[in-house]
């Protein structure tokens, strides 16, 4: 079976990958799993949060998505990232101008969170259409403060802040503009490549965390927000309902969407956050939330696992939440 762009299917995960990791150690307290981002390995008293995600989809802005795509991870478990690795990989046209502009970016975006860059490695590699830089971030907590995305209830409610595919207008209206302008004013392209502005979720994470009353987050990346909620199912093993004119949809991602002919609950959307929390503790959250200026909205809840996943669309009419094969950046930029 020849594997679609993007990740691979959760069965791939579960029968190969996960069948393949090497030796046990007792430090590792949580390891690989459907839905869980991070590994946290036990440190004397600390905890060390890590997670590695790769940027293979965006040109203009890689480096700076780098950053915040992999702090994210770090910051969905309550922890403030600290530590990056970069391994980044040049097509053989690349000259020192490509590695300058990746570098700045990444600086520039380490910086404002507070990251140290520590190493990595770059080189040209044959065969590369264009540049790939994958990161590999750490953040250190108190031994066993943290929560995963797999620690959702039965009955908790799912918030998401700010809007869907985020990450995905950014890339398209950067890497697209020429196709584009036959749908979007200059105005709009310019609000949508400012989107990259919203796409960490470091904010986001550690203000819900301090409410004290989070049971599990996620950041939808590949998949958007459709794949990111049954990612967040499978870790928890429930089902969810979730509701679609709760789901925030900015202006601009909805005309690129109809331009690309592409759903953007299945658009990348780095720049929102998933949490789970009981309903007596939501209005906490979104109060906390709304005083950092991060909007915030209840869209559906969590479900035994018998009652499926499902979304209530916009015309009242139930039906099974569809998970994304592939991200839909990919069918727009096959275009």
């Amino acid at each position: 079976m020849t594997l679609p762009p993007g990740k691979i299917p959760v069965t791939i995960l579960k029968e190969t990958i996960f069948k393949n990791l090497g030796a046990k150690r007792d430090e590792v307290k949580v390891g690989p799993s459907a839905g869980i981002d991070c590994a946290v390995i036990d440190a004397g008293s600390k905890s060390l949060i890590v997670s590695m995600d790769p940027v293979t989809g965006a040109l203009k802005i890689i480096g700076y998505l780098a950053v915040n795509v992999n702090a994210n991870d770090i910051a969905t478990f309550g922890c403030k990232p600290s530590f990056l690795l970069s391994c980044i990989l040049l097509p053989e046209e690349a000259d020192e101008k490509t590695v300058k502009i990746i570098s700045s970016q990444m600086n520039e975006a380490a910086e404002d969170l507070g990251i140290a860059i520590v190493g990595g490695h770059c080189e040209t590699t044959p065969g590369l259409a264009h540049p790939i830089v994958v990161g590999c971030m750490m953040g250190i907590t108190e031994k066993g403060k943290y929560v995963t995305a797999g620690g959702a209830k039965v009955g908790d409610k799912l918030l998401l802040t700010k809007s869907a595919g985020i990450e995905g207008t950014a890339i398209l209206a950067s890497d697209r503009e020429k196709q584009l302008r036959k749908s979007l004013s200059t105005q709009e392209l310019t609000r949508a490549k400012s989107f990259y502005t919203r796409i960490s979720v470091v904010k986001d994470a550690v203000t819900a965390f301090r409410t004290g009353t989070v049971h599990a987050m996620h950041d939808p990346t590949e998949g958007g927000i459709a794949g990111a909620i049954h990612e967040m199912a499978d870790a928890s093993g429930l089902g969810v309902r979730v509701f679609e004119e709760k789901i925030r949809i900015q202006p601009e991602t909805m005309k690129i969407c109809k331009f690309y002919q592409i759903d953007p609950l299945q658009l990348i959307a780095s720049g929102s956050l998933l949490i789970a929390a009981e309903p007596d503790s939501t209005d906490k959250i979104t109060k906390a939330l709304t005083k950092e200026g991060i909007p915030s909205e209840i869209i559906g809840e969590f479900t035994p696992a018998h009652r499926g996943r499902k979304i209530t669309r916009k015309n009242g009419k139930t039906e099974s939440l569809e998970r994304p094969a592939t991200d839909h950046l990919w069918q727009a930029l096959a275009r």
